[in-house]
C-alpha cells in the first residue's frame, strides 16, 4: 500500500510539473530558420537605417541608441508568429509608441523609479487595450522609458516620437517585405474566411450545416480573454479538423477515383461556335482549355459566353448569341473569336490524389462547378464536377455503419 501511495504521489507530482512545460513546437525547421533569419534582417536594417533617418531629418539623436532592446521582442512576434493579432502593424507600432509615451509621462510625474516603472507598465497595458494595439514588447518599452537613464529622460517625448517610432516603423516595413517574400501573408487578416456568396446576406453553404462565423464569435465573446491566434486561422483550423474527422469516419476518396477521365477539352484557338456546340452537345457547364503539352491554361464556361457576349439580358437573346458566335470574315475584329479570348485564365486545379473533402468548400462556397484534375507533371488527366462530388459523398454515406436500435 505504501508503495502504491508513493507511486500515486509521484504521478501527481509529474502531472503538476508537466503543466510548466509547453507542448512540442509544431513549426518545421524551415519555418524556425525563416523566422530567425527574418529577425536578423529586420534588426540589422533597423539598426543601420535609424541613425541615417534621424540625421536626414535634422533630428537630435544625442544620447539615444540606434536600437532599443524591446525591438528584439517585437522581432519574435513580427517574424516568428506574423499571423498573431499581437504582431499586426497597428498593434506593433501603436503598442510601442503609446507605451513609450506612457513611460515618459510616468517618469516625469513620479520621481521614484521603483514606483514609476510598474505604474508605467500597468498603464501602458490598459492604454494598449483601449486603443486595440496590444503588443507585449510595449510593456518593455514603457519600462525602458523609466529605467534607461538620464539620456532617455533628457530626450523626453522625443524618445517616443523619434527613437521608438523610427525603430518600430522600420521593423514593420522589414516584416512586410520579408514575410511576403518568404511566403507568409502579412498583414494577416483577422476577419472570417467564410463570406456570404452570390452578393447576398446568405451564409456560405458549409456554414449552414457546420458551424457559422457567428457561432465562433459568440464562443470567443464568452471566452473573454486575449487569444494569440488570428480569427481566420482559428476558423480554418476548426474547418480542417472537421474535414479530418470526416475522412476518419468515411474513409479517404481521392479525386482520381471519381473524376471524368474522358473529358471534353478545347484549345486556345478553338472557335467560339465550336466550343459552344461542345457545351450544348455534351450538356456541360465548362470546358478545360489545354495547350499542346496538355497543361491547363484556362477554363471556358457558359458564364463566359454570357458575360463577354453581353447576353445577361434576355431581350433578343437568340439573335445576339448567333451574332456573338458567328466568325468575323474580315481581317480584324474587335469581337472575341476564339476560346482563349474569353476563358478564365489560370484556373484553380486539383491533384488526382487530393481527398474529395477538400473540394467541398471550394465548390460550395466559391461557386465552382467544375475543377480540372492534373497529375504530378501538371498535365490534365480529368475533370471533377459537382455531380461527381455529390455522388461520391452520397455513396460514402450509404456505406457508413448504421446504429443498431437498442
Amino acid at each position: 500500500m505504501a508503495e502504491q501511495a508513493s507511486s500515486t504521489r509521484q504521478g501527481k507530482t509529474g502531472n503538476w510539473l508537466a503543466l510548466f512545460m509547453p507542448r512540442p513546437n509544431t513549426a518545421s525547421r524551415t519555418e524556425q530558420v525563416r523566422a530567425g533569419c527574418g529577425a536578423l534582417v529586420g534588426l540589422l536594417l533597423t539598426a543601420l537605417l535609424t541613425p541615417l533617418l534621424m540625421r536626414a531629418g535634422g533630428l537630435d539623436g544625442s544620447g539615444m541608441t540606434f536600437l532599443i532592446a524591446p525591438m528584439g521582442a517585437s522581432a519574435v512576434l513580427l517574424f516568428g508568429v506574423p499571423a498573431s493579432p499581437l504582431a499586426q502593424p497597428w498593434s506593433v507600432f501603436g503598442g510601442n509608441v503609446v507605451s513609450a509615451i506612457v513611460g515618459v509621462t510616468a517618469a516625469r510625474l513620479i520621481g521614484n523609479p521603483v514606483l514609476a516603472a510598474p505604474v508605467a507598465a500597468g498603464a501602458a497595458i490598459v492604454c494598449m487595450f483601449l486603443l486595440r494595439c496590444l503588443h507585449p514588447p510595449g510593456g518593455a518599452v514603457a519600462l525602458t522609458a523609466v529605467l534607461a537613464g538620464p539620456a532617455v529622460h533628457a530626450a523626453g517625448y522625443q524618445f517616443a516620437f523619434v527613437q521608438v517610432a523610427f525603430n518600430t516603423a522600420l521593423m514593420v516595413a522589414a516584416a512586410l517585405a520579408y514575410n511576403n517574400l518568404t511566403g507568409r501573408r502579412y498583414p494577416h487578416s483577422q476577419q472570417s474566411s467564410l463570406q456570404p456568396t452570390h452578393a447576398t446576406s446568405n451564409p456560405p453553404p458549409t456554414s449552414r450545416v457546420g458551424f457559422a462565423p457567428s457561432d465562433l464569435d459568440a464562443v470567443l465573446q464568452r471566452y473573454g480573454q486575449v487569444l494569440d491566434v488570428s480569427r481566420d486561422d482559428l476558423e480554418n483550423i476548426i474547418l480542417a479538423t472537421e474535414m479530418q474527422a470526416y475522412e476518419r469516419r468515411f474513409g479517404i476518396i481521392n479525386c482520381g477515383e471519381i473524376m471524368s477521365k474522358d473529358a471534353v477539352t478545347v484549345e486556345f484557338g478553338t472557335s467560339l461556335n465550336d466550343a459552344w456546340t461542345l457545351l450544348r452537345r455534351h450538356q456541360l457547364h465548362a470546358l478545360p482549355v489545354l495547350n499542346k503539352a496538355r497543361r491547363v491554361i484556362g477554363v471556358v464556361a457558359q458564364s463566359d459566353f454570357l458575360r463577354h457576349g453581353e447576353l445577361d439580358t434576355y431581350n433578343s437573346f437568340a439573335a445576339r448569341l448567333r451574332r456573338f458566335l458567328m466568325p468575323y470574315e474580315g481581317s480584324h475584329s474587335d469581337k472575341p473569336e476564339v476560346v482563349g479570348q474569353i476563358m478564365t485564365a489560370k484556373p484553380l486545379t486539383t491533384r488526382a490524389q487530393t481527398p474529395i473533402v477538400e473540394l467541398v468548400p471550394l465548390m460550395s462556397n466559391s461557386g465552382l462547378h467544375h475543377i480540372p484534375v492534373i497529375d504530378d507533371e501538371d498535365r490534365f488527366v480529368g475533370m471533377v464536377s459537382q455531380s461527381d462530388l455529390l455522388a461520391a459523398l452520397y455513396e460514402s454515406r450509404l456505406k457508413e455503419p448504421q446504429a443498431v436500435p437498442a
